[in-house]
């Protein structure tokens, strides 16, 4: 990509700036902010788009645009109605992070399946509203996910840029065991700590297992992951099924597989 006189041009060829949009709903906006501090290839990264809407990053607003990159979960009815607006203004909905694409931390209020008492625990005599938690393609059709709490910039800039040029858009479908390999990582698991490593997709470069802190798997599950093989790896190495489902029910990437496993341990 370069820039000459305020033209952006790929090989030579002027390349569109489509309008977009930046959103949020249930979240830390920890998404948004990853964007923002990147200021490195922030100039360059924001020069492939027209930015209308960024709440973060600029106080002017408009409803005009073709791309709208959406971070956080739904939990309310309020949230659902502006998220079908969003949908309904956008060429292109993106999901920004763990929250937006699986409902993210926010949805460990579903696992108890009684809303009346979480409520009654965190809030007290407060009245709030807040429902079960979904990612928002449970409310609207998602064109593109960007996974990972918090996202990895690198990869945002390298789905925004293919996504402006009109490339084909693909994700690893290995898992984040083969990054950290790759990058001669001692494994998390000869450190004593559990990990999902074997199983979640990977993308972010095994950004925590390189910080000696076993994944959660906020990336969702890689493509195939075997869950009953991590399950035996995990009893190898001393930790309990109670160990394995509290990461796999973290960030909801890894729903199917728990009701699976808590349907198998039912049988046991």
């Amino acid at each position: 990509m370069n820039r000459t006189a305020g033209e952006t041009t790929y090989l030579g060829v002027p390349v569109p700036r489509p309008k977009a949009a930046f959103f949020e709903f249930t979240s830390c906006e920890g998404c948004q902010l990853q964007l923002l501090n990147n200021e490195a290839t922030l100039f360059d990264f924001l020069s492939l788009l027209t930015i209308v809407n960024f709440r973060e990053a600029m106080s002017e607003r408009s409803d005009e645009y073709e791309i709208a990159f959406v971070e956080g979960s739904i939990s309310r009815a309020d949230e659902a109605e502006e998220l079908k607006k969003i949908r309904a203004r956008s060429r292109v909905l993106v999901a920004v992070g763990s929250c937006a694409c699986f409902g993210g931390v926010n949805q460990l209020k579903n696992r108890f399946h009684d809303l009346a008492w979480v409520k009654k625990e965190v809030y007290g005599s407060h009245e709030v509203e807040t429902n079960e938690v979904m990612p928002l393609s449970a409310i609207v059709p998602v064109d593109l996910q960007i996974y990972g709490c918090p996202v990895k910039k690198e990869e945002v800039e390298r789905v925004v840029t293919n996504l402006v040029l009109g490339k084909a858009i693909a994700y690893p479908k290995y898992p984040v065991c083969m990054e950290c390999k790759a990058n001669q990582h001692i494994c998390l698991f000869d450190l004593g700590q559990p990990c999902l490593g074997p199983i979640t997709r990977a993308g972010c470069d095994a950004w925590c297992p390189a910080n000696r802190a076993g994944c959660w798997g906020c990336r969702g599950p890689a493509e195939a992951a075997n869950v009953k093989q991590l399950r035996e790896i995990m009893r190898q190495h001393g930790f309990s099924d109670e160990q394995l489902l509290d990461r796999l029910e973290c960030f909801g990437g890894f729903a199917g597989y728990v009701r699976e496993m808590k349907g198998v341990r039912s049988k046991e």
